[in-house]
């Protein structure tokens, strides 16, 4: 589709906004990717300002990429989903928020993701990035679980994972816990010699901050130090029971999606691996086919 078709008519635009960062996907009527960008996080719990920025730029980025113009963002119908809005009070900022697109409507990104990772149909996924959650749609019942932001859960999560591992350094350094080498690591990371310093670099910081230690703990779990296997397996038993939790609705299909997914899942138990099924598309198409649904009923 060339540009100047495109704004011959209205374009689905695809947004999935997380800890880490806001992507945004514009597709043609078959599906077919015209243009992405990608801007920081879009959690309204961890500000409406952000979140709002983060939505302007990735959509910029995308029109760009598109070869459009900025302007064109009022040729876009909006599928947004974004982690927080499971809180009323925040799905309600984002609402009424005044957009720049010609229609926007939005949901969770759990219900987006598991959308597009069964391509429109009933399943189950679990998200394991910077936080974790998961939801379930079967039919006409859906069941969320999880979600509650950090530090108040998201166990299992990069945030988790990282948020364990500081806490475990600073203990081995104090003298009350064993040794493990996510010490050295974690000075290593920072650049620091001392437990004050890894204060400094920690103390209140945001989710995506201690998502980053993520990867220092699952490497060191994999070189099995002691410490850093008993978190991993931790995290990963609850993913575990997330997991079961959300068979018990009996999905067809179940999906794990985010940035841990596929370091974590050996670390899962042998009945949730055995269930994992690919993703078949990615949350900005399953926002997009959440937009249309949408824009359909609002039109009829």
């Amino acid at each position: 589709m060339s540009v100047n078709q495109t704004k011959e008519k209205l374009l689905f635009i695809g947004i999935d906004g997380g800890g880490s960062k806001c992507r945004a996907t514009i597709y043609s009527s078959e599906d077919g990717v015209i243009g992405t960008g990608v801007a920081g996080r879009a959690n309204p719990l961890h500000g409406l300002s952000q979140t709002f920025e983060s939505i302007q730029m990735s959509t910029e980025l995308a029109l760009k990429d598109a070869g459009m113009s900025l302007g064109d963002s009022r040729a876009l119908v909006a599928g947004v989903g974004l982690a927080g809005v499971n809180v009323p009070r925040l799905y309600q900022d984002i609402v009424n928020w005044q957009h720049p697109f010609a229609d926007m409507f939005v949901t969770t990104d759990l219900h987006t993701a598991c959308i597009g990772a069964h391509r429109g149909g009933d399943g189950a996924v679990i998200i394991t990035g910077t936080g974790s959650c998961g939801y379930a749609h079967v039919d006409d019942k859906h069941l969320y679980l999880g979600g509650h932001g950090f530090a108040l859960g998201d166990k299992g999560s990069g945030a988790w994972l990282g948020l364990k591992a500081a806490e475990q350094a600073l203990l081995h350094l104090d003298g009350f816990a064993e040794k493990t080498i996510l010490t050295e690591r974690i000075l290593n990371y920072f650049k620091v010699h001392n437990a004050m310093g890894i204060v400094e670099n920690l103390a209140g910081q945001t989710s995506s901050v201690y998502a980053k230690l993520a990867r220092i703990v699952l490497e060191c779990a994999n070189e099995q130090d002691h410490v850093a296997k008993g978190i991993v397996k931790e995290g990963a038993a609850y993913i575990s029971e997330l997991a079961r939790k959300l068979f018990e609705v009996n999905p067809p299909r179940f999906s794990m999606i985010g940035g841990l997914a596929e370091p974590l899942s050996p670390w899962l138990d042998k009945d949730v691996i055995a269930k994992l099924s690919p993703t078949l598309a990615p949350p900005e198409l399953g926002a997009t086919y959440f937009a249309r649904q949408k824009f359909r009923v609002k039109k009829t």
